[in-house]
């Protein structure tokens, strides 16, 4: 507010000496034309002291104005100097007069001008201080929207935290349940396969179990057929035996040997395959067949280091081995790669336990003992 006085001040000032200075021109220039005549005939330093005591009588608003037309005076001085000098320039002082008000006019204008200027710094400084006023309403706004902006910062911060809180927990939750899914999926694939292999294995025992009642009852028939055959035996081995005590007693079978129901003639004297089994038809039998692992070994326990002829042959087919009653061979116990049939090896022979109890094939002209067999039942 003090600046805004002291602008008003100055301007009035500067219009009311604008105002004045108007009012006055035309009377100060006829004196100033009386005294540029007088003082022209002065010494310089006479005419600088009279208007220094000139100046002290003066008010203070025309010592201002003297002031700033100090340079015009000297301009002047100068001009009523050759005046005085010469009479043909007194013509110019009038146009000095003129100067002298084009020069007041331009100072009027220049007050206008400035005043001018001093409304519109007044009309601007306003709205400056208008938009201050403003500037700091709304900063004042601005600051209450920021601290509540950082107090909504403040709890979004802290729900934020919690909501991350909540994300972390909720994520381990999820990878354990996702883990236990796992194992959980993992167990029932392994319960699944097991049920699988159950349900299988429960219809394969179901099977085994029906296959195994018609086993038991086929073997319970079996066994019924069996006791019935067992009984039969018995009885014809007590037979048997009684008929081989009567032939012992007449000394027919002198030099056979009994194993099970079957009676085996093992020579003393050495031929060929051929005539080996003619031997043994003449008794009334045929070379030996054996049919079982036990009657292989002891039919080779009674060989010792010797090896004999058995019924066994490949004559009519090369490598089709049979027995003499025409059956094929199912079960040997050759030796070590045998039956070679090198040399036309077609018979076959029974080695001893010293020879490791096993078959090897010989040609059939090959002259050794041979073994007929006399099945009793």
């Amino acid at each position: 507010m003090e600046m805004r006085e002291d602008i008003y001040a100055n301007a009035g000032n500067v219009a009311q000496n604008g105002s004045d200075s108007d009012s006055s021109d035309q009377s100060y220039e006829e004196v100033y034309v009386n005294d540029v005549s007088i003082d022209a005939h002065k010494p310089r330093s006479e005419q600088r002291n009279s208007s220094a005591i000139s100046s002290g009588k003066k008010s203070s608003r025309q010592i201002q104005n003297e002031a700033a037309f100090h340079k015009d005076s000297e301009k002047a001085d100068k001009s009523s100097h050759l005046q005085t000098a010469d009479p043909q320039n007194r013509g110019r002082s009038s146009a000095g007069g003129r100067c002298y008000r084009l020069a007041a006019v331009c100072l009027g204008l220049l007050c206008v001008l400035l005043l001018t200027a001093i409304t519109l710094l007044w009309i601007k400084f306003n709205n400056l201080t208008a938009e201050r006023d403003q500037l700091h309403t709304s900063y004042t706004n601005l600051t209450a929207e920021r601290d509540q902006l950082h107090t909504s910062y403040t709890n979004l911060t802290a729900e934020r935290d919690q909501l991350q809180t909540s994300y972390t927990d909720l994520t381990m939750e999820k990878d354990q349940l996702q883990t236990s899914c796992n194992n959980l999926t993992v167990e029932r694939d392994q319960l699944q396969t097991s049920y699988t292999s159950l349900t299988k294995e429960r219809d394969q025992l179901q099977t085994s179990y029906t296959n195994l009642t018609k086993e038991r009852d086929q073997l319970r028939t079996r066994c019924v057929d069996v006791t019935k055959e067992r009984d039969h035996l018995k009885t014809s081995y007590t037979s048997v035996m009684e008929q081989l005590q009567i032939e012992r007693a007449k000394g027919n079978l002198q030099g056979w040997k009994s194993f099970n129901t079957s009676l085996y003639y093992i020579s003393t004297e050495k031929t060929n395959w051929s005539e080996s089994r003619e031997d043994c038809r003449k008794r009334g039998v045929d070379l030996v067949i054996i049919n079982s692992r036990k009657e292989h070994e002891f039919i080779a326990s009674q060989l010792g280091s010797d090896q004999a002829w058995i019924g066994l042959s490949d004559i009519k087919n090369e490598g089709q081995w049979e027995w003499v009653d025409g059956s094929a061979l199912t079960t040997g116990y050759w030796m070590k790669n045998e039956p070679n049939n090198q040399g036309n090896e077609d018979c076959g022979e029974i080695l001893g336990p010293q020879a490791n109890k096993v078959w090897n094939d010989r040609p059939c002209s090959y002259s050794q003992r041979w073994i007929c067999e006399k099945t009793v039942v």
